[in-house]
């Protein structure tokens, strides 16, 4: 009899399109994994809203435009489970909860609150959403009972917040939600045209479902060894900008050949954001075909999440079945 297969739970938040960092840093492993564990894929559209609440209208939008996304990229529907948070209602029963056994100093210290609250200037972080926050997230992965949940090392912090309520849960109520394991996720160097991380809200992306005509003064524009003035001064990919991107998509032999050529000032950096825009448009040619058919039958999306939240929505009612029995509700 075949070992059960592991169950792994990760989601976005629908803030926008998604771009070649999303990709190489998150999208890469997911699609690798739903290969070997039993994957719960979720729009974290309420997460959205902890943040966002002001400014909601796009949310709706950015959730159709994320599956598609996820879809072109190479997630497989029949391979993994495709949701939305929101219309899984017991996200939110069990996060009130939680909520009831999760002490407030355990949310105030959350490194992620406290650093946001400091860094985002624009919008009023001082509301119950967003210092609650991780028991939503904690609600989101519970549910479904997995065994791992992949992250960064950044990320380590949340998931031990879950862990925690877990822990303390089991505790008053008897065993009964696991304790999830990090699976720890490689991050590659993903830097932005302007040297800072890749970011929407930095204008300093490449959208996954950028034209050619879009990437194209992108990539001219883009950031190198800033201590490379002209080409007949040596270059250092390891200090470059673009040289992660070769390493991502380039073959071996063409990464040695732009080393060799950047350190011994035979190959300009135009020369090394052309062979870049070769590479990044046959990587993005098989997503944007798959795109344009999901851009023409919007139907489809739709159906992978109605047949996605059937699947999530049941197994959340089991798991709230027993959670309610435990706490006499």
């Amino acid at each position: 009899m075949a070992d059960a297969l592991k169950r792994t739970v990760s989601g976005m938040r629908p803030t926008g399109p998604l771009h070649i960092g999303h990709y190489f840093g998150v999208l890469k492993n997911w699609i690798n994994m739903q290969e070997q564990d039993a994957c719960y894929y979720f729009v974290a559209d309420w997460h959205a809203l902890t943040s966002d609440y002001a400014a909601p209208e796009h949310i709706h939008t950015h959730s159709a435009e994320l599956v598609k996304d996820w879809l072109a990229a190479g997630l497989d529907p029949k391979k993994c489970v495709i949701f939305q948070q929101s219309e899984i209602k017991a996200h939110a029963e069990l996060t009130l909860l939680l909520g009831m056994v999760t002490p407030i100093s355990w949310l105030e210290r959350n490194p992620t609150y406290k650093e946001q609250r400091q860094e985002i200037s624009d919008k009023d972080l001082g509301n119950f959403g967003f210092l609650g926050y991780p028991v939503l997230m904690a609600a989101d992965i519970l549910l479904y009972q997995p065994d791992f949940v992949p992250v960064g090392q950044d990320q380590l912090p949340h998931l031990e917040l879950t862990r925690e309520i877990a822990r303390r849960f089991n505790h008053l109520y008897g065993d009964f939600f696991p304790e999830p394991a990090a699976r720890l996720t490689h991050a590659p160097k993903c830097p932005g045209l302007d040297g800072r991380k890749m970011s929407k809200s930095y204008g300093n992306a490449i959208s996954l479902n950028d034209s050619d005509e879009n990437i194209a003064p992108k990539i001219r524009g883009m950031f190198t060894d800033k201590n490379r003035l002209r080409k007949s001064d040596p270059g250092n990919p390891d200090s470059c900008n673009l040289f992660p991107y070769h390493q991502l998509l380039s073959d071996e032999e063409r990464q040695v050949e732009i080393r060799l050529g950047c350190t011994s000032s035979t190959l300009g950096c135009v020369d090394c954001k052309r062979f870049f825009m070769e590479k990044l448009v046959a990587f993005l040619e098989p997503l944007r075909t798959r795109r344009a058919v999901l851009d023409s039958n919007p139907d489809l999306v739709q159906e992978v999440l109605r047949e996605g939240n059937t699947k999530a929505r049941a197994f959340a009612e089991s798991t709230m079945t027993e959670v309610r029995r435990r706490m006499g509700v």
